[in-house]
């Protein structure tokens, strides 16, 4: 991996999650949100160069003209846009520092094939409501993670720990991070098999509700509660072995003890019966995916972090996917998908800065994956890019994001994504909107992210 540039105290970023669990930082450090750090805990101020700008905290500032929410899409706003450079097989050595080991990896493996990196200006588009960011200083202060590292107390909506002391930390502010309040999209998922050959694993309309940003949405009160992050319901209409199938999955806001952590459940149209789903975790194949990725590898990581040490590493710059609108709404899946990888000319890459976290498993621990590598997005606390090896030490799967700012909420987009197989010499698209699908209100009640409303909807 490339020499990690220490942009903070070292002290900060030697704790890993198998020492005491620290408490929130202090008020001193804390009023650096919204000063020389953003209200989520990023560094306003561009880089030396220029080439990363300050955060400026109004998102995307210039929408295409004449965007209608009702059309399902949005329009890149940055289409006019050349690449910088662009990052290719020959020319690797270059741009070293700025790369990932997993886009080296790809560039090695398919360069010869046409794979490429184009680079375009850099624009920090995040932005949250204003009580996200107030919400994220009184955690800095405020949170703490206990029970190793399982739940955390005292947290409000907002990130949890934009201050972070540790790689559990980090993690936790990736799992339940700011996507707004609720949406819904159809979508296809597609793997390319070793022969070149898209194969459609599951069409699927998605419904999502965020409870624990709805609360303030509504003007409620949140108090102390224990609010779930977010409910996710696939109602799944293809192919035509899986039509008529649902998933439900409850992620938990902040707490993965015992009993209080993931619920999920499915309705199978063979059973015709709704039932609970514990298998919904971990390292179980995803049917999503056609089993070529992982429960926990959706939205590039999910789920409990029991089974791993968490190590804060550093921050540095890199070049990661970002501001995806073409590929997002402009383009079906199907018009994407190349034998061995997406279509380069179709994918943006930015230079922005990035936590790197990584992840080892616990000794006696099952799991596919022995070690995994994230890089998290210092404005969203989204994971960019992973790495995962398998248990023999070799790079094993890659992954990327495909963000992009829904400007009008303002919020990220979090669910679209490519998964590598390296080994298996394979990869898959998910949760990429079908174009003209996406709406930022899902029209459901909360009776529908219910198991008697898997039932009542269910085949018979």
């Amino acid at each position: 991996m490339s020499k990690i540039k220490t942009l903070v105290a070292a002290a900060t970023l030697s704790i890993t999650a198998t020492t005491a669990l620290q408490a929130a930082v202090s008020v001193d450090q804390a009023a650096r949100l919204g000063d020389d750090l953003t209200p989520t805990g990023a560094e306003r101020a561009g880089n030396a160069d220029g080439s990363i700008p300050a955060w400026t905290g109004k998102g995307v500032e210039t929408p295409p003209a004449g965007f209608d929410p009702a059309s399902g899409n949005y329009p890149n706003p940055y289409s006019g846009e050349k690449p910088l450079y662009t990052v290719t097989k020959g020319n690797i050595a270059e741009y070293a520092e700025l790369l990932s080991e997993g886009q080296k990896t790809l560039l090695e493996k398919f360069g010869d094939q046409g794979y490429k990196i184009h680079v375009y200006p850099s624009h920090r588009t995040f932005a949250a409501p204003e009580w996200f960011y107030e919400g994220s200083k009184q955690n800095a202060t405020g949170a703490q993670l206990v029970a190793d590292g399982q739940k955390i107390d005292g947290n409000l909506p907002g990130v949890p720990f934009p201050i972070p002391q540790n790689g559990l930390e980090a993690l936790w502010n990736h799992m339940i991070r700011w996507g707004g309040y609720e949406f819904v999209f159809e979508t296809e998922a597609y793997y390319v098999d070793a022969s070149g050959q898209p194969i459609l694993a599951s069409k699927s309309t998605n419904y999502w509700e965020f409870p624990m940003f709805m609360v303030k949405k509504e003007g409620r009160d949140y108090g102390t509660r224990d609010m779930r992050w977010a409910y996710l319901r696939s109602d799944f209409t293809g192919p035509a072995r899986r039509a008529g199938e649902i998933l439900l999955v409850h992620e938990p806001g902040a707490d993965y003890t015992e009993g209080k952590g993931r619920s999920a459940w499915q309705y199978l149209l063979g059973q015709r019966r709704v039932r609970k789903a514990p298998a919904v975790s971990f390292d179980t194949p995803r049917p999503a995916s056609a089993g070529t990725s992982t429960y926990d590898d959706a939205y590039m990581f999910n789920g409990s972090p029991e089974r791993f040490e968490w190590k804060l590493v550093g921050k540095k710059e890199a070049i990661v996917p970002y501001n995806n609108y073409s590929i997002l709404f402009e383009h079906g899946n199907t018009e994407i998908l190349g034998e061995s990888f997406p279509n380069p000319e179709l994918m943006r890459f930015e230079k922005h800065r990035v936590w790197v976290l990584e992840a080892t498993l616990k000794e006696g621990i099952r799991h596919i994956y022995a070690k995994r590598r994230f890089l998290i997005d210092e404005d969203s606390w989204q994971i960019l890019e992973n790495a995962r090896w398998d248990g023999q030490g070799k790079l094993w799967r890659v992954g990327l994001a495909l963000p992009a700012m829904l400007w009008d909420i303002p919020a990220p987009l979090l669910t679209s994504e490519i998964s590598y197989d390296l080994i298996n010499g394979l990869y898959n698209v998910t949760g990429k909107p079908l174009p003209g699908t996406l709406r930022s209100e899902n029209g459901k009640g909360v009776q529908y992210f219910s198991p008697q409303g898997m039932a009542r909807m269910g085949v018979r």
